[in-house]
């Protein structure tokens, strides 16, 4: 699988609920939870935040996602969104490898919090002691998303 180094760097902190937003109570992702259930994408084994992974100076091309799901409305005021979700693998250093997700709300269904090109977030299990500025390699396969 091909691979690139990324930094963990600070988000909106929407999708975790942590900004404390009164539009998103508990965060975005607890509010698309039941949403992704019903579509068959279950997320119980993974925290409920994002690791924002900065690859710069590398990019992403998106070739074709493990899952897409198309206009879901999981908020009652905000338009529907488009979501699609990568396999990838986490190296951090001196730890067995870290089977996660990329979380790719679609930019063009999104409505605010927009993330620059060299960004992705990913959904993973919880990792004790990760912090922004904390350097690892992300691993996806190539053939759901280049890299690099």
């Amino acid at each position: 699988m091909p691979s690139v180094p990324a930094t963990i760097v600070p988000g909106y902190q929407v999708a975790s609920g942590t900004n404390a937003n009164p539009r998103f109570p508990g965060g975005t992702l607890r509010m698309q939870l039941p949403f992704f259930e019903t579509l068959g994408l279950d997320l119980s084994g993974y925290h409920l935040a994002t690791l924002n992974l900065s690859i710069a100076p590398a990019r992403y091309e998106v070739v074709k996602p493990r899952l897409t799901f198309r206009s879901v409305k999981w908020h009652p005021t905000e338009p529907a969104e488009d979501f699609s979700f990568f396999d990838c693998n986490l190296h951090l250093s001196g730890c067995e490898p870290v089977p996660a997700l990329i979380y790719y709300p679609h930019p063009e269904t999104k409505p605010e919090h927009f993330q620059p090109d060299d960004l992705l977030e990913v959904l993973a299990p919880f990792i004790k002691g990760i912090s922004y500025g904390m350097r690892l390699v992300l691993e996806v396969p190539e053939e759901q998303m280049w890299v690099g």
